[in-house]
């Protein structure tokens, strides 16, 4: 398979600056959702690059300066909690990403974007853009992207421990874990946690 499959097919269309975009974060009950936007020079071999999610933590963050390093331009934004809560997730996975794109120094023609969705009620993708269900699996920018926006986000989420430590975000960054529901019940939600999320507290 060809990693720059998709980027070689935009630029033959005449797009110049091809973005990869993904975002991190939509699944858990706290923490906000993150998203990356990337531009890499064109067929630039990063050894091991893949979908954020097939590699290990330590792996990650092996390639994340790396990435920062040889990118052409990259960007990471995100979306807290509270406006998750206000809006919804979709809504807020889709700001994360533009605003990600709107925050590359180099501004892109044409994004790669992960999933197959590109507006929710109150947000949209409004840079050009062709969706990629697996796109992290498929295309080097928007692996790029994932691996920015995941550990970005896993980040965060230790310094949340940190703020919050009865919550132990630092083992399940927010996910919906045995012992994450195990401490929202003896604790009930913390300020970073998504009301929305915990119907079934």
């Amino acid at each position: 398979m060809d990693f720059w499959q998709y980027e070689k097919e935009a630029m033959s269309k005449g797009y110049a600056a091809v973005c990869g975009c993904d975002e991190a974060g939509a699944g858990p009950l706290a923490g906000p959702v993150y998203a990356a936007a990337v531009i890499l020079p064109f067929g630039e071999n990063i050894p091991g690059l893949d979908d954020s999610k097939k590699l290990t933590e330590k792996k990650r963050e092996t390639l994340f300066p790396m990435i920062q390093d040889l990118a052409l331009a990259w960007s990471i934004a995100w979306i807290e909690a509270k406006e998750i809560d206000e809006t919804d997730i979709l809504s807020a996975r889709m700001r994360a990403m533009q605003l990600a794109m709107d925050g590359l120094e180099r501004k892109p023609d044409f994004a790669l974007i992960d999933g197959n969705r590109d507006k929710g009620q109150s947000a949209a993708i409004t840079t050009p853009h062709r969706c990629l269900v697996k796109g992290d699996s498929l295309s080097a920018s928007i692996a790029a992207a994932s691996i920015l926006a995941k550990v970005s986000r896993d980040r965060f989420m230790v310094k949340m421990a940190e703020q919050y430590p009865n919550y132990r975000f630092d083992q399940h960054k927010g996910y919906g874990t045995k012992l994450h529901y195990e401490l929202l019940r003896t604790y009930g939600p913390s300020p970073i946690h998504r009301r929305t999320f915990l119907k079934n507290l």
